[in-house]
C-alpha cells in the first residue's frame, strides 16, 4: 500500500513522543514486526531530538516530518530550519556531541544508522538540517 503524509510541529522535546506515535501509526498498514516498529520509532526519536537540542538549541522553531510508504519501503524525512551542522562527517562520529553540558551521549546518528537501512544527512549552516532515513519493511504473512 502506497501512502504519504507530512506534518509540521513545534521543535520542543515533548513533540518527540508525538513523532514516534505518528510514525508507528503510519507504519501499521505495512504490517511491520514489533522489532521494525521499535527500530523506526527509535530512529525518529533521535532525529527529532537532534533537531530540538542541536538545531534550535531549545529555542523556538519548527520541525517537519514527512513519511512515505512505497510498496514495502518506508522513507522518513525529518527537517529543521535551525543552525545547521558545520561538519556532518564529524557530527556522525559516535560519541561526538556539541552539547556536552547537557550530558548528551553523541550516539544519535549511530542509533539512526543501526536501526535504519539507509540514513542521509544534509545541512547548511544557518539554514537547517534534513535527515532522510529509509527502512525496508519485510513482508510477513
Amino acid at each position: 500500500m502506497d501512502n504519504k503524509m507530512k506534518v509540521t510541529f513545534d521543535g520542543i522535546s515533548e513533540n518527540e513522543r508525538l513523532a514516534r506515535m505518528m510514525v508507528a501509526a503510519f507504519m501499521v498498514g505495512a504490517n511491520p514486526t514489533v522489532e521494525e516498529l521499535t527500530d523506526v520509532k527509535t530512529a525518529v526519536s533521535e532525529a527529532v531530538t537532534n533537531a530540538v537540542i542541536h538545531g534550535y538549541e531549545n529555542a523556538p522553531g519548527e520541525v517537519t516530518m514527512s513519511l512515505a510508504m512505497e510498496e514495502n519501503l518506508l522513507t522518513v524525512v525529518v527537517e529543521d530550519f535551525g543552525k545547521g551542522i558545520e561538519d556532518i562527517h564529524k557530527a556522525r562520529e559516535p560519541f561526538f556531541t556539541t552539547r556536552p553540558e547537557l550530558e548528551r551521549s553523541g550516539l544519535g546518528f549511530a542509533f539512526m544508522d543501526t536501526f535504519m537501512d539507509e540514513v542521509e544527512v544534509s545541512s547548511v549552516p544557518g539554514q537547517g538540517t534534513t535527515v532522510t532515513m529509509k527502512k525496508k519493511i519485510k513482508e510477513t504473512s
